[in-house]
């Protein structure tokens, strides 16, 4: 048993087994937690906005410039919608998605005690807002701007895959981090969630039946 203690339940044949136990982890105190995730966050937005103002001056009714073999692209294009275009006539919709982001991710730093929690956090935050930034101050306007995207991987014009920009990439790797965390059983707290093993499973029934 953790110094957390555990907890039994019965299933449907009767026997008791113990529920999935919280261990202490590694854990960082809430500020310096909330200080990474803004942090990283501020990093993202300030790079967005910085390559998507160079894709403007330099891209914008020029050819594509082709990288690494034709690996990568920077074409310039602005998107009304998501990848591949889709939502276009629904662009207002998009601002209200990335409101409900940050507040959730404002309501769960309360909490937060995990570093890598903090960095995935931060990434999603950082790419819901850099977007968000082209939603309200781009052409045509009000909450309805288009996304500036310029990077197309193996074809000039998102043949094989979505036009993105940094926001994109900030947000899918944030996702998939965070994803992993809960995965591997990493909690927001700074605690992991400890499975019960077979071994452990075996040990515990070979006991049971003494």
């Amino acid at each position: 048993m953790s110094e957390l203690g555990s907890v039994a339940v019965s299933d449907e044949d009767g026997e008791t087994r113990p529920l999935p136990e919280a261990v202490p982890a590694t854990a960082i105190s809430v500020r310096r937690s909330v200080l990474t995730l803004v942090a990283v966050a501020v990093v993202i937005i300030g790079l967005d906005a910085a390559t998507k103002e160079w894709a403007t001056n330099t891209l914008e009714g020029a050819d594509p410039m082709r990288l690494l073999g034709g690996l990568v692209y920077f074409s310039f294009t602005r998107n009304s919608g998501a990848a591949w275009s889709m939502g276009s006539n629904y662009t207002f919709v998009f601002p209200f998605i990335a409101f409900a982001v940050a507040a959730w991710i404002g309501w769960t730093a309360r909490k937060l005690r995990s570093l890598p929690w903090a960095i995935a956090l931060g990434l999603v935050l950082g790419g819901a807002l850099g977007n968000l930034v082209d939603r309200v101050f781009r052409y045509p306007g009000g909450i309805s701007g288009h996304v500036v995207d310029f990077i197309s991987l193996f074809g000039p014009y998102g043949e094989r895959f979505p036009i993105f920009n940094i926001a994109d990439m900030a947000l899918s790797f944030g996702v998939c981090l965070a994803i992993l965390l809960e995965f591997t059983g990493r909690q927001r707290d700074g605690t992991r969630l400890r499975r019960e093993s077979k071994d452990d499973a075996g040990k515990a029934q070979r006991e049971e039946t003494r």
